[in-house]
């Protein structure tokens, strides 16, 4: 099988986006034993992609790889099979996860070539576009709000539910069954109140104790979804229920948070730290499974705040970089 031209973006070194990356052409290998080729529509931009490109992982001093073409999420169609693939699968539309984790080209890119586990068959009508979010944000949602099992009757609280992340949670959470509390600030307030939210508390506020148990009718709250672990770790132990769980999946304004031990030991308190690209396949394919269904009952909508070209990459990088979005950032692989 013939070698794969790709139109792409790519990085060498760490800096600004507007100064390292670089338009161009790539050759990709052909798909081998258990992989495909998948020509990509639509390349997900998430902030781990903007951090790893700037060099800001604590104790990674040089990229990896010697040339790498960024981004983990993204959207397609299978246009290539390596051998002990269903060659029925050709043509079938898939969404992406871990493009470039652990490896040197990811989907910012005409094509990419991977295991064929990591191309995952996109519902009936739903489009790239939503397909193109499903890998780092979908997943992360799913899995922070579903790993403990059934969370039907109980009450969530999602740190951070305008967030991207955040808003998926609120909705897959309400649509579970669960009373939701969620916390922003601003017009985030609103956003997360329209996703599902059945309240919501300023994340600034003084009060945030006494406002999150208020709106849970006096009572702790069973599970939280928590972005900010370090900054919110007192406010989480305060409202958690005993035997409850805190899912962390972020602590970027705290990175070496103090934990109040005592008063979290004896509530028993879980704490599950999620790094969705580790997840056990068990784990991965349950959360598949939450978004799939969570899809097809119209219960999700996935937002798109803007879509960039190709060669605009490093515009689509400083967009995530800035913050304050209503929805994901895309690339349209082919404009």
């Amino acid at each position: 099988m013939t070698e794969i031209r790709t139109k792409a973006v790519s990085y060498d070194a760490f800096g600004p986006a507007a100064e390292v990356l670089r338009s161009g052409e790539h050759v990709l290998p052909a798909p081998e034993a258990g992989e495909v080729c998948v020509e990509l529509a639509f390349s997900g931009v998430n902030p781990s992609d903007v951090k790893a490109r700037a060099g800001s992982r604590p104790g990674v001093t040089r990229p990896p790889f010697a040339q790498i073409i960024p981004h983990s999420d993204g959207a397609g169609v299978i246009c290539r099979v390596g051998e002990g693939v269903d060659p029925a699968r050709l043509g079938e539309r898939v969404w992406i996860w871990n493009g470039q984790w652990q490896r040197a080209f990811g989907t910012a890119a005409s094509h990419i070539v991977l295991p064929a586990t990591q191309a995952v068959p996109l519902p009936d009508g739903i489009s790239a576009e939503v397909g193109a979010a499903l890998g780092i944000p979908g997943l992360t949602a799913a899995h922070t709000v579903f790993a403990g099992g059934d969370i039907s009757g109980q009450t969530v609280l999602v740190q951070g539910g305008a967030g991207t992340v955040g808003y998926l949670a609120v909705q897959l959470a309400k649509s579970a069954g669960a009373r939701v509390i969620a916390t922003a600030q601003g017009s985030g307030l609103a956003r997360a109140e329209a996703a599902g939210a059945g309240a919501v508390v300023d994340y600034n506020a003084d009060t945030i104790v006494d406002q999150i148990l208020a709106a849970n009718d006096g009572q702790l709250v069973d599970r939280i979804i928590e972005v900010e672990f370090g900054r919110n770790i007192a406010t989480d132990t305060a409202v958690i229920a005993p035997n409850g769980t805190i899912a962390a999946y972020g602590s970027a304004k705290d990175m070496t948070p103090i934990l109040p031990f005592y008063p979290l030991l004896f509530k028993a308190v879980t704490i599950d730290i999620a790094l969705i690209y580790l997840l056990h396949e068990q784990e991965r394919q349950r959360a598949i499974q939450h978004l799939h269904d969570a899809l097809n009952r119209g219960a999700l909508e996935i937002p798109v705040a803007e879509i960039f070209p190709l060669d605009a990459t490093h515009a689509a990088h400083e967009a995530v970089e800035r913050g304050g979005r209503a929805g994901t950032i895309l690339i349209d692989v082919k404009g």
